[in-house]
């Protein structure tokens, strides 16, 4: 699994470092956005690491190459 993270698309939602904390951190001291710490998760962490993908409301996170759409905040 290769995992990237685009960070102008960030919005600071959190999701993925309290989803994937293994792998994704959001850090105070940069207003929350995220930070990826493993582009190349273990077997152990990689449903997470998809969960957060789905999770983000902004699309920031790509794995193998497939990013998620931003999700719409309206039904």
């Amino acid at each position: 699994m290769k995992v990237t993270v685009h960070q102008p698309l960030c919005v600071a939602s959190g999701n993925c470092g309290h989803v994937a904390p293994r792998v994704f951190r959001n850090r105070d001291a940069n207003g929350g956005f995220v930070e990826l710490l493993e582009a190349d998760p273990p077997e152990g962490d990689q449903d997470a690491v998809r969960e957060a993908e789905y999770l983000c409301p902004s699309g920031t996170i790509q794995v193998d190459g497939h990013s998620m759409p931003p999700r719409s905040s309206t039904p």
